[in-house]
C-alpha cells in the first residue's frame, strides 16, 4: 500500500510564499493497492494535481471516499479532470446525510449547479456511480479494504481504516474528540460521560496498533480554548489518541491556514523535545510525502 499525501492543509487553500514546504492544498489523500487499485480520501483542492498525475497512466478507474461534505473536502471535486473524459470510471462513497435529507449525489453536483460552477454535473463524461456506506461495514476495493467508522465533527462523519495484507492505515477525516456539555453538578453530566468513554473506547480500539494514522491536529491547546466545537483536534488530543491505541506511526494534518510553515517547525519541534511522549513516530503531514507500508 502506497499512501500519498496531496492536501493536508484545513478549512481553506492558502497558497503562498508562507506554505511552500508543508503545502496549501486542503485535505485529499491517494492509496494505491499493490495490484495498482487506485483510491482516494477526500476531495480537498489537492484532488486537482493528482488528477492530472493519474491520468498519465491512460484510462482511470478510481474510488473516491469522502469523510464528509464540507467544502474543504469536496471543493477540488470540480476540478478533477477524470470527471470531464469518456472512458473514465469514478466510483464515489460517503454518507446520505440524515439530517438535511440529502444523498450523496444531491450534495455534490449542488456545487456544480451554475451560479458556482460552469459546468453540471450532468455534463461530465465519466462513467461515475455513488455509493453510501455503512459504519463499520467493510468496503473492498481491489486489494484494500475499507471500513468507515462514524467520528465527532458537527456533521455526518467517517474515518476510513485502509487495510492490505496485515497493514493498517487510518485517516480520522475532521475529527474533536467529544466533551461533556454538562457542568459536574448537573444531573444529565454522569450519564453523557459514559457516553463520552463509550465513544473514545471505540476509537481506541478500532485503531488499535495502526501502522500509520493521518489525525486532525489543527490547534494548540491555547486555540483549542475559544475554538471549542468546531469539530478539530489538539496536539495533545491526538498523541493521547496515539497512546492509548498503540499506534506506531502517527501524521499530523489539517493545519491551521493561519499558520506557516515556520509556525508548524516551531509546534512540532517543542513537542519533541516533551518528556511524555508515547512510542509511536510522529511527523508533520507535507504536501507530496509517500509513505509505503
Amino acid at each position: 500500500m502506497k499512501i500519498t499525501l496531496c492536501g493536508v492543509r484545513g478549512s481553506i487553500a492558502v497558497p503562498g510564499p508562507d506554505t511552500v514546504r508543508y503545502g496549501g492544498n486542503t485535505t485529499c489523500i491517494h492509496v494505491e493497492g499493490k495490484d495498482g487499485t487506485q483510491l482516494i480520501i477526500d476531495g480537498g483542492t489537492g484532488i486537482r494535481a493528482l488528477g492530472e498525475r493519474l491520468l498519465a497512466a491512460g484510462p482511470l478507474a478510481c474510488s473516491i471516499f469522502i469523510t464528509h461534505t464540507h467544502w474543504d473536502h469536496i471543493q477540488g471535486l470540480p476540478f478533477f479532470v477524470p470527471f470531464f473524459l469518456p472512458g473514465n470510471q469514478v466510483d464515489i462513497y460517503g454518507a446520505y446525510d440524515p439530517i438535511y435529507g440529502k444523498d450523496l449525489k444531491t450534495i455534490l453536483a449542488q456545487q456544480m449547479e451554475y451560479c458556482y460552477f460552469p459546468v453540471r454535473e450532468s455534463e461530465l463524461k465519466a462513467k461515475i456511480s455513488y455509493n453510501h456506506v455503512t459504519e463499520r461495514q467493510p468496503v473492498k476495493i481491489g486489494s484494500l479494504t475499507v471500513t468507515p467508522l462514524l467520528v465527532n465533527h458537527p456533521v455526518y462523519n467517517f474515518g476510513y481504516r485502509i487495510e492490505e495484507d496485515g497493514k493498517v492505515f487510518f485517516f480520522t477525516g475532521d475529527y474533536e474528540p467529544p466533551y461533556n456539555i454538562y457542568e459536574p453538578a448537573d444531573e444529565d453530566y454522569e450519564d453523557y460521560q459514559r457516553l463520552i468513554v463509550q465513544q473514545k473506547k471505540t476509537l481506541v480500539d478500532f485503531i488499535r496498533g495502526a501502522d500509520v494514522v493521518v489525525a486532525d491536529t489543527q490547534y494548540t491547546l491555547a486555540e483549542y480554548a475559544s475554538r471549542k466545537g468546531w469539530g478539530h483536534g489538539t496536539y495533545d488530543s491526538s498523541i493521547e489518541m496515539a497512546r492509548m491505541a498503540a499506534v506506531k506511526s502517527m501524521y499530523f494534518t489539517h493545519h491551521d491556514p493561519n499558520r506557516t510553515d515556520d509556525q508548524l517547525d516551531a509546534i512540532f519541534s517543542q513537542l519533541q523535545s516533551r518528556q511524555d511522549l508515547p512510542a509511536t513516530r510522529f511527523a508533520v503531514a507535507r504536501e507530496g510525502e509517500i509513505i509505503e507500508l
